[in-house]
C-alpha cells in the first residue's frame, strides 16, 4: 500500500470523515436533476468535444458508435491499478466499450475500436456498481467514460438508492467536454485523466484529434479546480483529487517535458503523476505504418522523465521511487 503520500496532513482525509461527493447532491435532488438533464442532452449529442449532434435518444450513433445505452466490456476488482486505488481488495473497474479517440497505438483496440461488450440499461449498470461494492472494492473505477456520462449519471442515481457508498474514479483520456465536467462537478471524487500528447499535429496523427492537447489542458485544470490535489486516508487509499497518468512514447512523441511542466506550473506543483513505461507497439502500429513508434521506450527515456518530474516537484507513484 501507498504510505509515502500520507506523511503530510495536507494530503490526508481520515476515513471516518469521508463521504462520497455524490451523496450530498443526491440528498438535495441535484444528482437526479443532472441525470435527467444529461440524458435529455443525448437528443443532440455534445457529450464530448466531437460535437456529433446526432440523436442518441433515437439510437443514432456518431464517432463513439454508442447510442442510447452504454456498452460494457467487463467489470471486476482490478488489482493492476495504482496502489492507492487497488488497495487490498481491488479497484472496482467498469470498462466501457468504444471510445471518442482513435489512438493508432491502442492497447485495448478490441474494446475501444471494435466495441466488444454488451449493451446495458441503467438498472444493469447500477447493479454492477453495487456488485463491485459487495466484493469489497475500494472504489468504482469508470474506464473510458467520456462518451457515456449521461448513462453513468442515470445509473448512479439508482446505485445510490441501492446503497452505493464508494468513491467514484473517473478514468479518462482527458478528451472530455466542459459540459460533461459541469455535470460531474460534485459527483466525481477522483479524476484520473491521461495526458497523452502535447503537440496538435502529433495528436492528429496518432489520436485522430488535433484539438486533443488544448482540450486536455483545459479539462485537467477544471478537474483540479473541482477536487484539488490527490488525498488519501490513513491506509493510503485515494479518496479525493486528481491523479494524472502519462504514457511515455518512443522518441518523445508525447512531448513529455511540456506535459510535466504544464502540470507543475499550470495545474499544481504537487500534482500526483504516474509516469508509465508500458508502451509497446499495438493496434495499427507496425514498421510499415508508424515506424517511428514501432518500439518500446528505453530505460534512459524512462529515467529521464522520472528525474524531470522529481525536479519539478511533482508527486510520483510510489513504484517509481
Amino acid at each position: 500500500m501507498h504510505r509515502q503520500a500520507v506523511s503530510s496532513e495536507r494530503y490526508l482525509i481520515p476515513s471516518g470523515s469521508f463521504e462520497p461527493a455524490y451523496l450530498a447532491l443526491y440528498r438535495r435532488g441535484e444528482l437526479q436533476r443532472r441525470a435527467e438533464e444529461a440524458v435529455a442532452s443525448l437528443e443532440r449529442c455534445r457529450v464530448c468535444p466531437r460535437h456529433c449532434d446526432v440523436n442518441r435518444l433515437a439510437d443514432e450513433k456518431g464517432i463513439c458508435r454508442t447510442g442510447r445505452y452504454a456498452r460494457v466490456s467487463s467489470y471486476f476488482p482490478h488489482h493492476g491499478e495504482e496502489d492507492c486505488l487497488r488497495g487490498w481488495n481491488g479497484s472496482g473497474t467498469i470498462f466501457f466499450s468504444w471510445c471518442n479517440l482513435r489512438c493508432v497505438f491502442c492497447q485495448n483496440s478490441d474494446i475501444s475500436h471494435r466495441g466488444e461488450g454488451v449493451e446495458v440499461r441503467p438498472e444493469r449498470l447500477a447493479s454492477m456498481m453495487l456488485h463491485l461494492q459487495s466484493l469489497g472494492c475500494h472504489n468504482i473505477n469508470l474506464v473510458t467514460p467520456e462518451h457515456v456520462v449521461p448513462q453513468v449519471l442515470e445509473a448512479l442515481v439508482l446505485a445510490v438508492e441501492g446503497g452505493l457508498r464508494l468513491p467514484i474514479v473517473y478514468n479518462t483520456s482527458a478528451y472530455d467536454s466542459m459540459e460533461s465536467l459541469r455535470l460531474l462537478d460534485g459527483v466525481v471524487d477522483i479524476y484520473m485523466p491521461d495526458f497523452k500528447i502535447w503537440d496538435p499535429e502529433k495528436a492528429h496523427r496518432y489520436l485522430k484529434a488535433r484539438d486533443y492537447p488544448e482540450v486536455a489542458r483545459r479539462v485537467i485544470q477544471e478537474m483540479h479546480r473541482q477536487v484539488g490535489v490527490l488525498k488519501f486516508d490513513e491506509n493510503g487509499l485515494a479518496k479525493r483529487g486528481v491523479l494524472v497518468r502519462h504514457l511515455l512514447m518512443p522518441g518523445d512523441v508525447a512531448g513529455t517535458e511540456h506535459i510535466l511542466r504544464f502540470l507543475a506550473e499550470q495545474v499544481a506543483p504537487d500534482t500526483y503523476v504516474n509516469v508509465m513505461a508500458q508502451y509497446h507497439p499495438a493496434g495499427m502500429v507496425s514498421s510499415e505504418r508508424y515506424p517511428e513508434i514501432n518500439r518500446r521506450i528505453t530505460a534512459q527515456e524512462y529515467w529521464q522523465a522520472v528525474r524531470l518530474a522529481e525536479q519539478l516537484g511533482l508527486r510520483l507513484d510510489e513504484r517509481l521511487a
